[in-house]
């Protein structure tokens, strides 16, 4: 299986987590990470700015594939409709680079990475600490980031397997 690099983002209306990773089957290598700040800007400027600041790190690390979080319902529809302005801003982002987007639930992230889909965002710091063997945790937004790369590669290595198991035998299921 060739390597693949992978951005992670974890889009936030007030805080944006990148993570950029290299998976070369199930080893993972961190690249970079990251918080895009904007909570004192205005909504217009604050999806400006996770916009050019995420077109800058596709530009810089050339990554295969993108992985954002999906969004949650919030009890809250205002919280809601600024989440996903601010994921829209970072899809379009990875978009107009020709990147391909796949999304994944928090419980489905947090499933891979920690074990549990309710994990709290300092389990989910300390397993990315551990499993990039990093020096230190790395803030939640960027875990969360980093985190989302790492299922999807993790997922990707799976979904290969099968493919060159099936192909294997001719097609055929056993």
């Amino acid at each position: 299986m060739p390597e693949i690099t992978i951005l992670g983002i974890d889009p936030g209306s007030r805080v944006t987590g990148y993570g950029v990773v290299q998976m070369d089957g199930l080893r993972a290598r961190h690249i970079a990470n990251g918080c895009i700040r904007v909570a004192d800007l205005a909504v217009p400027a604050r999806l400006k700015q996770i916009f050019e600041e995420l077109s800058t790190v596709v530009s810089s690390h050339q990554p295969d594939h993108a992985v954002i979080e999906k969004i949650f319902m919030s009890r809250n529809p205002d919280s809601a409709l600024k989440l996903g302005q601010a994921r829209g801003s970072a899809i379009v982002a990875c978009a107009l680079m020709d990147l391909p987007v796949f999304e994944y639930s928090a419980t489905q992230i947090k499933q891979a990475i920690v074990g549990r889909g309710h994990a709290d965002k300092n389990q989910v710091q300390h397993m990315i600490k551990a499993l990039l063997n990093m020096p230190d945790k790395p803030p939640a937004d960027a875990a969360d980031a980093l985190a989302c790369a790492l299922c999807h590669g993790n997922t990707q290595y799976g979904l290969r397997g099968i493919e060159s198991a099936t192909s294997a035998r001719g097609g055929r299921r056993q």
